[in-house]
């Protein structure tokens, strides 16, 4: 199931506590970032073990515009992850709104 940017930040405004990854690349994060936890979508297979524990929470992921987080979205998903929300359209449109 995906989530909206405005859902996203209606949500981060209201101080939630999020379990929020950016998976793209460390320049792209340092750039432009909303306080999320970067694993860059080539390292995510590897650091799985730093998720362990919110297989059944939900777990947010956002990239620039949607399509490596959908990646990420389905390689947490094969790993027994249940709740992943990919943020539709990504920092493009999250800025844009």
């Amino acid at each position: 199931m995906d989530i909206t940017v405005q859902e996203l930040k209606e949500r981060l405004d209201k101080g939630e506590d999020l379990n929020l990854f950016d998976v793209r690349e460390p320049n792209e994060y340092e750039d432009d970032n909303i306080g999320a936890t970067l694993i860059p979508l080539g390292d995510l297979p590897y650091r799985l073990d730093e998720l362990e524990g919110m297989e059944d929470e939900e777990v947010i992921v956002h990239c620039r515009s949607g399509a490596r987080s959908a990646r990420a979205q389905q390689i947490l998903e094969e790993n027994g992850f249940t709740n992943v929300r990919n943020v539709i359209g990504g920092m493009l449109a999250y800025r844009a709104q």
